[in-house]
């Protein structure tokens, strides 16, 4: 019998994955711009549509906020998001867009905390990503203030910090801190490493995923996705009950 596996395989294969099942994409760069992800109108356009085709029935696409690199306000987010709306409307889109941010963790991130000059979505939740170098030494402390102020943090793309790989305690610490955890779908693809790619496996194993995101910057990042329709995990992650994009 292990024989046959070998030959078979010991999965069986799955039909692809409908899009709809997710409902809303969380995490995105689609106001054209003003971060790294879509740079003209008709390139936001070109991504939203794919969205829909896709199945999505929402986008709420969350701009870049770093303090020495991408000094966006909500201002600049609200007024990009409306002239996005706008040439939406007159293509026809039916697709609902909605903007929020993903904010670096760094001292301007503390101030606007305090301000209560943070752009949510949702009840209240607050997306925030962390350097790749190493552990911000006040991440801890950012993540009581933003719980006292009354939001409800989502730490971006858990699964790509290398000094989270494999450290379930401190990953588990986040949790019991009331952190939720976004993981970027093409992780499953091995877009970002193998290290990565397993990462991601581990964390829908353990079902510490609430929520998912594109992390679309360019339209290659959504012909990913489409390759991962029959991904076992993939699978596995959007069949959890709890996630929450289908509650957005």
């Amino acid at each position: 019998m292990s024989f046959l596996k070998k030959i078979f395989g010991s999965q069986p294969k799955l039909n692809p994955l409908d899009f709809s099942v997710i409902k809303t994409d969380m995490h995105s760069h689609l106001i054209p711009g003003i971060d790294d992800g879509s740079k003209s109108m008709d390139d936001s356009l070109s991504l939203l549509r794919k969205f829909q085709e896709m199945g999505y029935q929402k986008v709420i696409t969350t701009p870049h906020v770093m303090s020495d690199f991408y000094k966006n306000t909500p201002e600049i987010i609200l007024g990009g998001l409306e002239k996005v709306r706008e040439a939406m409307q007159r293509e026809g889109l039916t697709i609902q867009l909605e903007a929020a941010a993903e904010y670096y963790l760094d001292f301007h991130f503390d101030e606007l905390i305090k301000k209560k000059q943070v752009l949510t979505f949702g009840q209240n939740y607050v997306l925030f990503e962390l350097s790749f170098n190493d552990e911000p030494p006040r991440v801890k402390e950012t993540i009581f203030n933003l719980i006292t102020e009354g939001y409800k943090p989502i730490l971006a793309h858990v699964e790509r910090y290398p000094f989270y790989s494999l450290a379930w305690d401190r990953i588990d610490d986040f949790r019991e801190r009331g952190v939720l955890l976004q993981l970027n779908i093409n992780s499953l693809s091995g877009h970002y490493g193998p290290p990565v790619k397993k990462m991601a496996e581990l964390l829908i194993d353990r079902g510490w995923i609430d929520v998912i995101g594109s992390d679309c910057h360019h339209i290659g990042h959504l012909q990913m996705m489409e390759s991962l329709r029959t991904n076992p995990h993939f699978h596995k992650v959007t069949a959890q009950e709890q996630l929450l994009n289908k509650f957005l």
